[in-house]
């Protein structure tokens, strides 16, 4: 009779567990496509900057201690750090969901029971020694242990380790990124304040070229062969050569402080090397396959860890629509009388038992977590593509902008060599009355804004250099 009841309830426990599992929906999983392009244009060069270590790959000091500070001061840096340790102790905590829980209770308390009632009636003639009843009121004291154990026969626990695990790895390969982002930025802004540097010595230079050709126009003036007008004009036009001067020092300030924000300290002179603007970078760079930014891009790594997480959380939420077995035990004393509390075997209390439970009505938070963890997933492909695109992308960009800002520059030298010339010559005219002041004072300008043009292209012609090395997925190792 027995084992009849007992075959019932398996039968009746496979029958719910049977239904169970036929309700639950279909995933729909997104295969993420990993294809690119054979190379970024004709070349089919394998060798590859992004394996140089940053320290290798920016040889001036002064900008290598610059770097070396703001990796170990850098505040969103170092909180960047925390949240990875905020991942590592949530693996901690999903590693202890499938172990087993044990406590310790102990407790004490007192019940009066009404005498005319079933339990009162029953306890007045309960005698513990002859001649005692039990006593009114009643106190019990207890100690025992409990222990918990759901047992992971889905795997829900494991792969909910295994998803934060990935996400551990993925919070590391985001502050992989971010050293990367820091390195190009602090390096960018050097090379932007060594161009400002650059420019202000152009700026000293054109104030005294235009200070010695006032001193002409005045002699011409003294000579009547210029009028008032042409010293003004002269004039006007050192004075406003020399309100550049301190705009341009008000953006090196800025740059400095940027700088010094970055590196996670207050306003400073940023020590620098001048002489560095143009020469301290690879002349030659070597960007490798496209394939090869799947393994060096740490955004790239970041997303696919994260696409492995999002599709582990697809297994966890599918198992809540299947049974959890769970195991409880205790072990302990509890007597109404603190004199009896050790008495074994009389006082000794212990249970075991188990429990299957399934869901069957009323699913609806189960099915929105599952779908939920579904377009998740899909979600996190996308983002994955994505990834990928936009590093050959900013590759592409970078290679492209590197070949036209030489080309660029190579004219722009042209050009200030020729209005460099353009100045002694229009000087030497303008002295023997045979070009006019304003001829004089437009070749100046042009020469000035053609140096600052100039500085300006070899300024992006370094940033470009940088920039490709972080587009590369070159900083982090």
């Amino acid at each position: 009779m027995f084992k009849g009841k007992r075959y019932r309830y398996i039968v009746g426990g496979c029958i719910a567990l049977g239904f169970t599992a036929c309700s639950i929906p279909n995933a729909v999983e997104k295969t993420e496509n990993k294809n690119t392009p054979a190379s970024y244009n004709t070349s089919s060069d394998t060798a590859n900057i992004a394996g140089i270590k940053w320290k290798e790959y920016f040889t001036d000091p002064y900008l290598a201690a610059l770097i070396d500070t703001a990796l170990q001061h850098n505040q969103e840096l170092n909180i960047t750090l925390q949240e990875i340790e905020i991942s590592r102790n949530e693996i901690k905590a999903r590693k202890g969901e499938y172990l087993p829980f044990v406590g310790i209770k102990g407790a004490a308390d007192v019940e009066k029971v009404g005498r005319y009632t079933s339990q009162g009636a029953g306890d007045a003639t309960t005698e513990i020694k002859p001649g005692k009843e039990m006593p009114d009121p009643l106190p019990n004291y207890l100690v025992a242990a409990y222990a918990t154990w759901e047992i992971d026969i889905w795997h829900k626990l494991h792969n909910a380790t295994k998803a934060a695990v990935s996400r551990y790895l993925a919070s590391v390969e985001g502050r992989n990124f971010m050293v990367t982002g820091l390195i190009a930025e602090i390096a960018n802004s050097y090379y932007e304040l060594l161009a400002l540097d650059n420019q202000l010595t152009i700026v000293k230079q054109n104030i005294e070229i235009q200070n010695n050709a006032l001193e002409i126009v005045k002699v011409q003036k003294e000579a009547t062969r210029v009028t008032e007008l042409a010293v003004r004009k002269f004039e006007a036009e050192v004075l406003k050569t020399r309100s550049l001067q301190y705009d341009i020092q008000q953006q090196i300030t800025e740059t400095e402080n940027r700088i010094n924000f970055l590196l996670g300290r207050y306003p400073q002179p940023i020590a620098r090397n001048d002489e560095a603007f143009g020469k301290s970078l690879p002349a030659t760079i070597h960007a490798g396959m496209p394939s090869q930014l799947l393994a060096n891009r740490p955004d790239i790594k970041q997303a696919e860890l994260e696409l492995t997480a999002a599709r582990l959380d697809i297994k966890v939420a599918k198992a809540q629509f299947y049974p959890s077995l769970g195991i409880s035990a205790a072990l302990g004393y509890e007597a109404f009388n603190p004199a009896y509390l050790l008495k074994t075997p009389k006082s000794l209390l212990y249970s075991i038992g188990g429990d299957l439970i399934a869901p069957l009505v009323n699913k609806n938070a189960i099915k929105s977590a599952y779908a939920s963890a579904n377009a998740k997933q899909i979600q996190a492909v996308y983002n994955y593509e994505r990834s990928i695109l936009n590093a050959y992308v900013e590759v592409a960009n970078q290679l492209s902008k590197m070949q036209n800002l030489q080309k660029s520059y190579d004219l722009k030298s042209q050009q200030v060599a020729a209005l460099s010339q353009g100045i002694n010559i229009s000087n030497d005219l303008f002295k023997s009355a045979r070009a006019d002041y304003m001829e004089v004072l437009l070749t100046q300008r042009d020469a000035l804004e053609s140096r600052f043009e100039l500085i300006e292209t070899q300024k992006a012609q370094m940033n470009a250099l940088v920039d490709i090395y972080q587009a590369l997925g070159g900083g982090w190792n």
